[in-house]
This record gives C-alpha cells, structure tokens and sequence, in this order.
C-alpha cells in the first residue's frame, strides 16, 4: 500500500453526484480527494497542475463528453482513469466501452444517492477500483488505437501447433480486457470455425452493454450466454453478470450461481477447468490482460490436458498479472503479443475445418 493516499480527481457535472462522490472518495482512508471538477475542459486544463494519481471520469458531460476526455488525457498526459457511468442507458454503455478502448481501465456504476439500496456496495467498489487502478501503469497515446500501431515484437520462438484439431476457444481478461478482446476477436472471420466462450470481469449492471458493444465491434455474434444452450461456430457466449459460465461433459453450456473463486464471479479459471474436462485435447485456451491469477490454474490444467494454450505477452498487455501467472504455472504454451494473437487462432481453427 502506499505511504500517502492516493489522489483523486473527480470530473462529474452533476453537483449532487460530484458532492456525494466526494464524500465517497473522503471517508476512504486509501484515498484523498484532489480536485473535483464539472467539466471535461476543467479536468484537462487543472490535470497539469493537480497532478492525480486516478481519475473518476463521468462519461455524459456538458461540451466535450467523456470519451473524448479520455482521449485527450491519454494522448497528452496520461493518467489512470476509472469510468463512472450510468449503468442503465445504452447510449452511455457504448460511450463507456469505447472510452475503455480509448485507454480507461475500468467502469463502475454510479451512485444514485445515499438512501438507495445497494448505495455501500457501490462506494466499496467505486473506492476500490480507484485505488487499485491508481497503481496501474499507463502509457501515452497519440490516438483512441495508438497501442495497436505500436511495433509488434516479434514472438521469441517459432510458433507451436494444437496437437489436434480444436473444438472450441475459451477466451478471457480482466483489467484491460474489452479492447483487448476486440483486437482478438476482430481479427477472426466471420466464419470462424469454433464457438467461443468469454469470461470478462467486470460489474454485472455492465455484461450486457459490454457484450452488445462487443458485437458491434468484431465479425462474430456476441451475446450473453444461456444456460443449457448448445454453443455454435461462429458465436461468442459471453459469461452473465456475477454468474459463472462452464461448458459441461456433453457440450452444453453451464451457468451458475456457485460461490465466487478467488473472489471471482464469473471465473475464468472454472470455465477453463471445465473446458479441460470436456474436449480434452480439443479445447483451445487464451488468458490475456488482468489484475490477479484468475484463469491461471485452469489454463493450467487445460495444457495439462493436451489443449493448446495462449498467454498475452508481457510487452503488450494492460496488466501482466493474469498471463503472468499462467506462465509461472505452466499454463501458458504460446506467449504471443495481442497482435498477433487474433492471426493465429484463425490458423489454428482452420484444422477444424473440414
């Protein structure tokens, strides 16, 4: 933990909002409230001389909009930023998303007031993700996709092969996921072989923007995953809010309410696990971006298995912890920088082709 508390800056219009995130933020002894500003012009003409450690960005403000705000901050002084977005309009579900690809680390729902239910839990995460993503390190972009023009290293040993044909890829991330996820995905065909199973962290009030978003963004159907359904090729099933997804013995799709894993619901380490059981060596297995270990253990038991495993390599990812893990573990048999990562599952999921 740090030896100060961390400094935050608030850029919220509504002064109700702003007084009660500053209150929030004020009673949090991780955090110290550095400024509170209405607008998005006022945050980047303060940012130089407060000077925080995290922002909590509205996304729906007067003039220029969150997004863009996040751009701007991004490409000329680069800060984390965590997303506190209403979590029940469309329009500012797309906004938030694309301002996660434009260099925000998380999204969080806002507080609606103190009597409200649920009002703690939501102060709890809001502080939590503020402080946490404070010690992210964050790089300069020139552009909302600067880090996909970056120069891609090249892979540091020729590039293995599934041992036999997959079946279907289990994919997931956590901090720093979304764009991640989209640069993965968007790299595939529409005709993508495989069914494809997501594990995002993420609140739940924003799994079902975050998967309408992401199927306005890649070639393949995304939705939210039901359970007892059958996964079909081309398709992603993206685990519900706060519900674990897992693929049983006879290849239907599993959604549950057990407990949490490593203080994670949805787990990716339970869908992996549950992969490595059903296709054996026919399950394709990819960790990317990440806070923590989750998803480590399970990729770990799908190599283990005979599938075929991918980590994101250290010089691109958001947050090394997730792969990082599954390397120390030996879960990881490809470690392959974001770019190229899309590329190869296509490669892979040719051999399932018949």
């Amino acid at each position: 933990m740090p030896s100060q508390p961390v400094r935050v800056m608030i850029v919220e219009d509504s002064l109700v909002v702003r007084r009660l995130l500053a209150h929030i933020v004020s009673r949090d002894p991780r955090l110290t409230l550095a400024a509170a500003v209405g607008s998005a012009e006022e945050a980047l003409q303060e940012l130089p001389r407060i000077r925080p450690d995290v922002i909590s960005m509205d996304i729906r403000l007067p003039g220029m909009d969150g997004l863009e705000a996040t751009r701007r901050i991004m490409a000329e002084q680069p800060t984390p930023i965590v997303v506190i977005a209403d979590s029940v309009e469309d329009s500012s579900l797309r906004i938030s998303m694309n301002a996660l690809r434009a260099g925000a680390l998380s999204v969080v729902e806002k507080p609606v007031g103190m009597e409200t239910g649920g009002h703690e839990r939501v102060s709890e995460m809001i502080c939590t993700q503020l402080y946490i993503m404070s010690q992210v390190p964050v790089i300069r972009r020139r552009m909302s996709a600067a880090r996909l023009s970056r120069p891609t290293p090249a892979p540091a040993r020729p590039e293995p092969v599934a041992p036999q044909a997959p079946a279907m890829l289990g994919i997931a991330a956590s901090t720093g996921g979304p764009p991640a996820l989209a640069q993965v995905l968007g790299a595939l065909s529409p005709q993508f072989p495989l069914p494809v199973l997501l594990v995002q962290h993420m609140g739940a009030a924003f799994m079902e923007g975050f998967a309408s978003w992401l199927d306005g963004v890649v070639p393949l159907r995304v939705g939210i995953a039901q359970d007892g359904e059958v996964p079909r090729p081309g398709q992603v099933y993206v685990a519900p809010g706060n519900r674990h997804l897992l693929l049983a013995p006879k290849g239907v799709l599993r959604v549950t309410a057990d407990p949490p894993v490593a203080s994670q619901r949805p787990a990716a380490t339970l869908l992996f696990r549950s992969m490595a059981g059903a296709l054996g060596p026919r399950g394709l297995g990819v960790l990317l971006t990440g806070m923590g270990e989750d998803g480590a253990l399970g990729l770990a038991e799908m190599r283990q298995a005979g599938a075929f495993t991918i980590t994101e390599h250290e010089s691109t990812a958001v947050v090394y912890g997730m792969p990082a893990a599954a390397v120390r573990l030996g879960g990881s048999g490809l470690s392959l920088p974001l770019p190229l990562i899309g590329p190869h599952l296509q490669q892979l999921a040719l051999r399932a082709t018949p």
